[in-house]
């Protein structure tokens, strides 16, 4: 073996994650635990409230370079997720991931310019309860190709996790 792919091999095996035999609520909450406590408490707050809004879906986690997102789709497949929560150092977002441009919003409440995606700054988890975007996740669900089951039970999966990553706190915090 080159030296190259010893040290290759070296550096990935000295920074996991999280425990590759943590459970995937486990490994989950150590990727929240990375965030200030208040940017944590939302996202556990608006995960409740999506995983308690679909029943069934099976929740897809990626904790990627600028982000950690969790989809909620009928399937594990990433390209039939719905919705996700994506969480930044200063705020969480719900985002509309296969019809969001396609969705009906009087009141303005969604963010984007894409051909497909839309998502909303949840300034407090309570926003998933208002009527505006109860609406806007009924629409979603309605325009999906796949139905989520909610006799399906609930599945955790971590589907990735990024060797590189962003600050996940806001500098100073």
């Amino acid at each position: 073996m080159s030296a190259r792919k010893s040290l290759g091999t070296e550096k990935a095996a000295k920074k996991p994650a999280a425990r590759p035999s943590a459970s995937p609520s486990a490994q989950l909450d150590s990727f929240l635990d990375k965030y200030s406590p208040e940017i944590a408490a939302q996202a556990r707050a608006a995960l409740r409230k999506m995983s308690a809004r679909l029943p069934g879906a099976v929740e897809l986690v990626y904790d990627n370079y600028n982000a950690l997102a969790i989809g909620f789709s009928p399937t594990e497949r990433t390209s039939d997720a719905i919705f996700s929560i994506a969480l930044y150092p200063r705020w969480v977002s719900l985002f509309f991931l296969l019809n969001g441009a396609r969705l009906r919003d009087p009141e303005g409440l969604l963010a984007g310019s894409g051909n497909m995606v839309r998502h909303i700054v949840l300034e407090t988890p309570a926003l998933l309860d208002s009527p505006a975007v109860q609406d806007l996740i009924a629409q979603a669900l309605k325009l999906s190709p796949k139905n989520i089951d909610p006799a399906q039970p609930r599945r955790l999966i971590i589907k990735s996790v990024s060797a590189k990553q962003r600050p996940r706190r806001p500098r100073g915090k």
